[in-house]
């Protein structure tokens, strides 16, 4: 049985970095676009990191930033100031 994960964003300049960091990180995760959303998707897990995050945008970027380009999440949720990870334990 399939476990997947999601994050869904809006279809903005600042998701799109999102979503190319994020495929750095989950080389395996699936993306998604419609009109006005970007979906990615990854069986059981999905991280976002903190320095691959800086390293595409090239500036200082916190973590919490990213929830402003977010429309909806399926997974469980674990955040610090490094990491955003969303997975089924």
């Amino acid at each position: 049985m399939s476990q997947k994960v999601f994050m869904a964003f809006q279809d903005n300049d600042n998701a799109r970095y999102l979503v190319d960091a994020i495929v750095k990180d989950n080389p395996e995760a699936e993306v998604q676009h419609s009109p006005a959303m970007i979906r990615i998707t990854a069986e059981k897990r999905l991280v976002i990191n903190r320095e691959t995050m800086e390293e595409t945008l090239g500036r200082d970027w916190e973590v919490q930033e990213m929830l402003l380009e977010v429309i909806s999440i399926g997974g469980n949720v674990d955040e610090d100031d490094d990491h955003f990870i969303v997975s089924w334990n």
